[in-house]
């Protein structure tokens, strides 16, 4: 609406200067253009339009700072969408037949705006979280009737693992080690326990003993399994 007036204007301002072109173009002589009544009424018509013109975009520069506003408080709900997105065509990596297009993608979201709960007394970040939630659970609900059975699970997992690291609510660090263990070699202590074999024993060393020492979040857990 804003960028139409605008456009409107700016249109109406190259109009009334043709007009003054024009008219100034017929007279050599500035007494006789003081004469034309014509041309007077065009370049008190310009006056006036002009400021009413000016008036405007001044009104629009208050309004586009607000949509601007806005647009910033709401980018969150983007920035949780090009998660979502990226994490179903992730999918085509389990099976080619994956395939879901950013269309089809676009409308869900669409959708998922007009279905989501919208009250007048909902603070910006109430809106946001009814987007959100809506949004990843009605995705979540769509890809999932197009999965195999076997690989729902795996999608489950990959979808709830990249929400968390795009709200920062998941570490790294535990997320490298939940996947790929422990690294290096590590020094196996003799089997205190009774209830493990020496294989158990040995496995689990390695992976209560790398924990501890690589995730501060388990320092000193070793001695509450002893």
């Amino acid at each position: 609406m804003i960028v139409a007036q605008n456009a409107q204007a700016a249109k109406t301002t190259r109009d009334i200067e043709n007009r003054i072109l024009e008219g100034l173009s017929k007279h050599s002589d500035i007494g006789k253009i003081l004469e034309d009544d014509e041309l007077i009424n065009v370049l008190s018509e310009a006056k006036q339009t002009g400021a009413e013109i000016a008036a405007r975009q001044e009104e629009s520069k208050v309004t586009e700072k607000k949509i601007d506003e806005t647009r910033e408080t709401f980018r969150v709900v983007a920035y949780r969408a090009s998660i979502l997105f990226f994490t179903i065509v992730d999918l085509a990596v389990i099976d080619p037949m994956y395939q879901y297009s950013l269309q089809w993608f676009s409308t869900l979201f669409g959708a998922s705006v007009a279905g989501s709960e919208k009250k007048e007394s909902m603070t910006p970040e109430q809106r946001i979280k009814s987007l959100n939630d809506y949004f990843t659970y009605s995705l979540y609900d769509n890809v999932c009737r197009s999965l195999f059975e076997k690989d729902k699970l795996l999608f489950s997992f990959k979808l709830t693992t990249n929400v968390m690291a795009g709200d920062n609510k998941m570490d790294s660090d535990e997320m490298r080690f939940l996947l790929a263990g422990p690294s290096g070699d590590i020094k196996i202590v003799p089997n205190p326990t009774t209830w493990l074999g020496d294989l158990e024993w040995a496995e689990t060393y390695k992976q209560v003993f790398a924990m501890t020492k690589t995730l501060p979040i388990f320092d000193g857990f070793e001695q509450f399994f002893l």
